[in-house]
């Protein structure tokens, strides 16, 4: 079986261990997202694709979900106390050797794609690890400037920052007015990455960030068609659970861009691929098409109640345990969502 996987960062990771122990056999290619890349301190972080890397590969912080397990901040704290900015966001020393290395490839001429599969060589994480472009497509949030500056008329400033600002020094707690996936327009999916969605037996959308880790994914030029176009089955895991994400600041996301945070609202917003040509576009804009992109969404049992309201959709649907508490409880998850796909 040839399993293809869009994938966030630490929900998607822990996902993608439930799918190895359920299909052990197949070839599993994982796109990460890579809107959330960032220079720090002159080195290139791709956080989404480390998450990955890291635990499907045995190094990852089982505490923090980020990071590496055993990590040290030494560096960190003396950057701090030389009073260098992002005091914010903190690279932890074992980390550090990674995106040298990834900085140095990438000085040195090799892609993305290139210097990912070097590192897995490494970590041995059991896929394909592919960004989901080589070229820098980073995600801004526009915003209330933080600092209380006002315009002539005297509004509030907006201004754009970079996501891991808003994510991590703000928590998400100052109101976004939109996301901006910038220099996307020039980009173009990495080498693997359409004939991953073609040649797929399924196509899984793990329970990660529906609009800025999935999401971001489908804003790359070409990606959201090849996801509408391909004939293997597309089935979704929803990241909300009884109104509330399961990890992380989602609903700030999906309140941002005018949805309301259930599971019901994030399969809407995917689309049933069964409407193609119907003009019914879920909400998705990304492609030249505008018909869905999903066709089936596994919902959580305390999400009982949407099921009829989603097969409404044209979405195949069923409820089932998606709190991934150990790797069992998260293989079974994928057993359900390997089930859907399959279901006529």
């Amino acid at each position: 079986m040839r399993i293809t996987a869009l994938a966030g960062g630490i929900g998607g990771a822990r996902f993608l261990r439930g799918v190895l122990a359920a299909a052990p056999d197949a070839e599993v290619t994982v796109i990460g997202n890579t809107g959330d890349d960032i220079w720090v301190h002159g080195l290139r972080v791709c956080p989404d694709l480390d998450t990955v890397m890291y635990t499907l590969g045995g190094g990852i912080s089982a505490e923090r979900g980020w990071g590496r397990e055993g990590e040290t901040f030494t560096v960190k704290d003396e950057l701090a106390a030389y009073g260098v900015e992002p005091t914010w966001f903190g690279l932890g020393d074992k980390d550090i050797a990674t995106h040298l290395i990834r900085t140095q490839s990438m000085q040195a001429g090799f892609s993305l794609t290139e210097i990912t599969a070097a590192l897995c060589e490494r970590w041995q994480p059991g896929v394909r690890l592919l960004p989901m472009s080589d070229d820098r497509a980073e995600t801004n949030v526009i915003v209330d400037d933080p600092s209380g500056a006002t315009d002539d008329s005297g509004r509030a400033l907006r201004i754009a920052i970079h996501f891991q600002e808003w994510w991590i020094k703000y928590r998400a707690l100052v109101p976004a007015h939109g996301f901006v996936l910038v220099g996307v327009e020039q980009a173009r999916p990495a080498p693997g990455v359409i004939q991953a969605i073609e040649q797929a037996d399924v196509v899984l959308l793990p329970p990660s960030n529906p609009v800025v880790s999935i999401g971001t994914i489908l804003q790359v030029p070409g990606i959201a068609d090849a996801l509408r176009s391909t004939s293997a089955p597309v089935v979704g895991l929803s990241p909300i659970v009884g109104g509330a994400p399961v990890r992380g600041m989602a609903d700030a996301c999906l309140t941002a861009i005018g949805l309301d945070t259930t599971a019901l609202a994030v399969a809407a917003h995917y689309g049933a691929r069964s409407a193609r040509g119907s003009g019914n576009s879920g909400g998705i804009h990304h492609g030249a098409s505008d018909h869905g992109l999903i066709d089936g969404w596994l919902v959580d049992t305390t999400d009982a109640g949407s099921v009829p309201a989603i097969e409404a959709l044209g979405i195949r649907c069923r409820a089932v345990p998606l709190m991934m508490t150990d790797l069992e409880a998260t293989r079974v998850m994928a057993v359900d969502a390997l089930s859907l796909a399959n279901r006529p």
